[in-house]
């Protein structure tokens, strides 16, 4: 070519550089609208439609649809809104589980083992160990409740003594507890009261006779009578001296065998009161633990003319009664015992702070029926045939009281033996 003449190459490229820079967006945006195209489809097809089929006209610049195979013909997309599309019923999603996704790069690992402690396996032993000294406790507690008998020393007192089965079951229930351990804070002083003749001193007797015969040593039981150890003549002071020495030997020789010693006082209303001081210095917290491993009953007239008063106002409780009001007859009948057990233990008191501590066991008054029960007993004991009838001849040269058709012996028993020997 000549140089005279131009060039028409670089004309012809400024068109095609100009006509790529516009297809370009063109091309952009085709593509937006065919992915916009097929969102829509997926949307409807989604909602349960499609495209109007009736139509065949589908939207400029949409592909139709493949056709599907559980159709007869080819649906297209129509501008129709959802609600003219037919009505399917729409599926509920099923909600899949999401997957946990591990990095690809890091190692997996089962979770590991809980670390178990040794000090696990010694809390477990333990636990074992306190259980079996618990149960090796409840094991002794038997044990030694069953070292002193006490359901053959119920039998023998329900026999020997008439008239008085609420005092005697409440001695032995007293006794119960407190001979199921060895070991006590405080030592227990069971107070019989009541008039003469009823059966105190006769109960102690059969008490130091029982724990004599089950304590196997008669050294553990001390009898101490006021009127033959602590006679008016004698000075207190020596009888307080002998009395705590008496004590204390019998005390020490019980912790010394691991046995809980008996000591009964009869006449305590004669006692001088320092001898009460004395027995009321045994049961202070600051004495020596042996004295209060012992069981102390005191035995006393003080409270008679209570009990007679108390036995003579609630004589008509005592009567029969019907079945269907036995069971509040025997309500009525126990408050009455607990507020005279109460009346006592305010009385006695005031005369001095020994009763204080005390377990007051009331002996009432005894009937008629359990006088002539007296005199059979002890027929039977001298060599007498029991005849009921001579028994009851006996028993009429008593003096009684008689209140709502029941007759009360003023004495007791105690005029029994003298009766019985002069026969």
């Amino acid at each position: 070519m000549d140089r005279g003449q131009p060039s028409l190459e670089p004309a012809a490229a400024a068109p095609q550089a100009t006509g790529r820079c516009m297809i370009a967006p063109v091309r952009a945006v085709l593509r937006l609208r065919r992915r916009v195209c097929v969102l829509r489809k997926r949307r409807l097809l989604q909602l349960g439609g499609g495209p109007d089929v009736g139509t065949g006209v589908p939207r400029p610049g949409c592909s139709p649809p493949a056709p599907r195979g559980d159709l007869d013909q080819p649906q297209f997309f129509t501008f129709d809104g959802p609600a003219e599309l037919p009505s399917r019923t729409p599926r509920k999603k099923r909600r899949r589980s999401r997957l946990v996704l591990y990095p690809e790069t890091s190692r997996k690992y089962r979770p590991r083992v809980e670390h178990r402690s040794r000090a696990q396996h010694c809390l477990l032993l333990l636990v074992a160990i306190v259980g079996f000294q618990v149960l090796n406790a409840i094991e002794n507690l038997d044990d030694n409740a069953q070292r002193y008998d006490l359901d053959g020393l119920e039998k023998a007192l329900q026999r020997a003594v008439f008239g008085q089965p609420a005092a005697i079951a409440r001695i032995v229930a007293l006794m119960r507890d407190y001979l199921a351990t060895h070991v006590h804070s405080r030592p227990l002083l069971l107070a019989l009261h009541g008039p003469s003749g009823v059966g105190k001193s006769h109960v102690g007797r059969l008490l130091a006779r029982h724990f004599r015969s089950v304590l196997e040593d008669s050294s553990l039981v001390l009898q101490y009578h006021a009127r033959h150890h602590c006679p008016e003549a004698r000075a207190a002071q020596d009888c307080r001296e002998e009395l705590a020495r008496r004590v204390a030997d019998v005390v020490a020789r019980a912790e010394a065998e691991e046995k809980t010693p008996l000591l009964v006082l009869d006449d305590v209303e004669l006692l001088p009161r320092p001898l009460l001081d004395e027995l009321h210095g045994f049961l202070q917290p600051q004495r020596s633990h042996h004295f209060h491993n012992a069981i102390y009953v005191l035995l006393s007239g003080a409270g008679g003319a209570e009990v007679t008063r108390f036995v003579l106002q609630n004589a008509s409780r005592a009567l029969p009664l019907l079945p269907d009001g036995a069971r509040s007859a025997e309500a009525s009948a126990a408050q009455a015992e607990e507020d005279l057990r109460t009346s006592l233990w305010a009385l006695l008191s005031r005369e001095h702070p020994l009763w204080q501590a005390a377990a007051i066991v009331p002996f009432l008054l005894l009937d008629k029926r359990d006088v002539v029960s007296c005199f059979r007993d002890e027929m039977a004991g001298e060599g007498f045939f029991p005849d009921q009838a001579r028994a009851e001849d006996l028993a009429a040269q008593l003096s009684f009281y008689r209140v709502a058709g029941r007759e009360f012996a003023v004495t007791g028993c105690k005029q029994v033996v003298a009766t019985v020997n002069l026969l």
